[in-house]
């Protein structure tokens, strides 16, 4: 549970970086693309974010919006992957 939080944290510290927005605007669930704070572009980043900081790649077949629309659609994500 306290990596989950982890995560959690560094995700959303990546995003409001990125999105030059303040933390407290940014909910777990808000739905980051429709919200306008992350771009195609942004979602790369995300993804080179995850790599790095997590060793989590992410494979074409996984680059579903499903796994990206939230901090905890990407918690989630990430924490299935450093399961396996």
């Amino acid at each position: 549970m306290e990596k989950i939080a982890s995560i959690k944290e560094e995700v959303k510290k990546h995003i409001v970086e990125a999105a030059l927005i303040d933390a407290d605007k940014l909910d777990d669930n808000t739905l980051i693309f429709d919200a306008g704070l992350l771009d195609s572009m942004g979602l790369l980043f995300l993804i080179e974010f995850l790599k790095e900081t997590y060793n989590v790649e992410v494979s074409d077949d996984e680059l579903n919006p499903k796994n990206f629309e939230s901090i905890n659609n990407i918690v989630s994500f990430v924490s299935a992957k450093l399961e396996n």
